[in-house]
């Protein structure tokens, strides 16, 4: 992934009763979702998803970075342009455990996220110079991998709970998703949301940019099976099944043992979906102000076989991931 840690994440409070009727009470078919012709970076998904068996992801980003000397509460992004060599250096690492789909370093690259560091006028630099590092690294590993283009969240609340207007919305993943795109990205992975405003406007805005670039789309579920805006794993399925998005799933959590039933119950209501599963490497703890995550890569291993079995076809992982986990979780999937 291209984990959370370097920001906070929110607080996990109740569930709201009427998240899971948002599927159903707000449109989310229309014209601007039609898709309208193909793209190279179709051609290169087809062929992807032609090959047999299941798809390795890749692992964290922001627990690689930290490792490298990334402060807490420093923007990542920035290190695609300070510090190139070691975003290529990590997602070489990815490759080289087998990853199939790599993430650009640009998971709070919208510019509601970095207006937060003075850098909201960066958001074609950073963004477009990210996809160009990425590439690059592909391409010397022999080109086998597709490039990700990473949008997480505005890190703001949807209206009418907060003051986010769809617009907005719209119009900030529309200015991420066009730089990545520029940049050459093959997707669009669209991850961490809890509300399904905020991933319908993010899928809308990429739309905006390019009716063709395939986009997966993954929420966060918490132990209640919900995400953090109540949303259940069977809504969220059928509201991205209904924007006509190409895998959907669940990142980040507690731990594959959340994620698990969540795969589960979107495989029942929707078998014929590609999902997508890229948990955290387990709970994370605080030791000496840092999130220290225990699962190693043997667990990670044995709990891809499970996402395989429940019904996943894309498999990676999230927070406190390393290349070593990826390396495991390939040769154990290579198994099946």
């Amino acid at each position: 992934m291209t984990d959370q840690a370097p920001t906070a994440r929110p607080h996990r409070g109740r569930a709201r009763p009427t998240a899971d009727r948002e599927a159903a009470s707000q449109p989310v078919a229309g014209p601007e979702f039609e898709r309208a012709g193909d793209e190279p970076s179709n051609e290169r998904w087809r062929a992807l998803l032609a090959e047999r068996g299941p798809i390795l992801a890749d692992g964290a980003m922001g627990t690689m970075l930290f490792a490298n000397g990334l402060q807490f509460g420093d923007p990542p992004e920035v290190w695609n342009v300070s510090h190139p060599e070691v975003i290529r250096r990590i997602q070489r690492g990815y490759l080289e455990a087998g990853s199939r789909i790599v993430m650009t370093n640009t998971f709070g690259g919208n510019r509601l996220r970095l207006r937060l560091h003075g850098l909201d006028d960066q958001v074609a630099e950073l963004n477009q110079t990210a996809a160009i590092l990425l590439r690059a690294e592909v391409e010397a590993a022999g080109g086998r991998a597709l490039v990700a283009g990473d949008i997480g969240p505005t890190g703001e609340i949807m209206a009418p709970l907060g003051t986010l207007s769809d617009e907005e919305a719209i119009d900030v993943f529309a200015e991420q998703a066009a730089a990545l795109i520029a940049g050459g990205v093959d997707l669009i992975w669209i991850e961490t949301m809890s509300h399904l405003s905020e991933i319908r406007a993010a899928v809308q805005g990429a739309r905006q940019v390019s009716h063709g670039i395939p986009i997966i789309a993954t929420m966060t579920f918490d132990t209640r099976g919900h995400t953090m805006m109540g949303v259940s794993p069977e809504a969220a399925v059928t509201a991205l099944a209904a924007l006509g998005v190409d895998a959907i799933g669940g990142n980040c959590g507690n731990g594959p043992e959340e994620l698990l039933p969540v795969i589960e119950r979107m495989h029942a209501v929707a078998p014929d979906v590609m999902l997508v599963a890229k948990s955290n490497a387990g709970m994370p703890e605080l030791v000496d102000m840092r999130a220290v995550y225990k699962a190693d890569p043997a667990t990670l291993a044995e709990a891809a076989l499970g996402f395989q079995a429940a019904g996943a076809r894309i498999i990676g992982a999230c927070c406190g991931s390393t290349p070593a986990h990826l390396a495991a979780m390939a040769e154990a999937l290579a198994k099946v």
